[in-house]
């Protein structure tokens, strides 16, 4: 296994059978396997109302997720576009929104389908604000955001205007990911040739499409909602986060 077990595309082992273990080490085990017993266990042992119950519980769940995810993309290894697919939607972001949403109605003790819109809400507006931000970072537009064109693909990121040039590409374009993200050889005029492949692809606009599809989505799902101010400031959070690829 490489020295350095933090690569951003996982760990690179030298054997099919270390490559099939999620946990590289007891300490990652036993985090995880506690994390789940103090989510399933802590109720039995503190007396709470059910609001604070609800709002502990949304958080351990966005804990255990997200580390869940680290381990399926961030410990197993090399491209895979199952894999890829969990980071290139935005998985780990829209667990956090969703919980962030779904808490507000936990605590001001809305109903159960109340609740289950926001969470809706969150899931959608989460997967809408990554995928922008993966495809910002492969176009000029990222400049004017304070962030520099191109950081996702020299840090290794698999995103989704990725796995779209991937899968949509021959061999030698493969090839020239398997190069650039998984072995991290990356050299002069790789970042210009990665967007390239990804406007041949049309990786980018479809990215923003599908961005702008979850937007939609987070949308409608506050039509349960009569207007108030607390919604219309819902609302244009989603065409914030969506508009800024123009």
């Amino acid at each position: 296994m490489s020295e350095n077990r933090w690569l951003a595309t996982g760990n690179f082992f030298t054997s099919y059978k270390a490559e099939q273990r999620i946990f590289v080490t007891n300490v990652d085990r036993l985090l995880f396997v506690g994390l789940l017993l103090l989510l399933f266990v802590w109720p039995l042992i503190f007396e709470v109302g059910n609001k604070y119950l609800l709002v502990i519980d949304s958080i351990l769940i966005a804990i255990v997720a997200v580390y869940g995810l680290n381990l399926l993309t961030g410990f197993t290894g090399l491209i895979s576009i199952g894999h890829a697919a969990f980071v290139g939607i935005g998985a780990y972001t829209a667990a956090l929104f969703a919980a962030a949403s779904e808490i507000g109605g936990v605590i001001a003790g809305r109903d159960a389908a109340e609740q289950a819109a926001l969470r809706v809400y969150g899931t959608n507006i989460g997967l809408a604000f990554q995928l922008i931000d993966d495809a910002l970072d492969y176009s000029g537009e990222a400049a004017k955001l304070g962030k520099r064109v191109g950081d996702d693909f020299r840090e290794g990121k698999i995103t989704l205007p990725v796995v779209l040039s991937y899968r949509r590409g021959g061999a030698e374009e493969r090839a020239f990911w398997q190069r650039t993200l998984q072995a991290g050889d990356i050299k002069d005029g790789d970042l210009d040739e990665a967007i390239t492949l990804m406007v041949r692809h049309n990786a980018i606009e479809e990215t923003i499409e599908r961005a702008r599809h979850y937007g939609c989505e987070a949308q409608k799902a506050l039509g349960i909602f009569p207007m108030s101010e607390a919604k219309s400031a819902m609302l244009d959070a989603v065409d914030f986060s969506v508009n800024r690829a123009h």
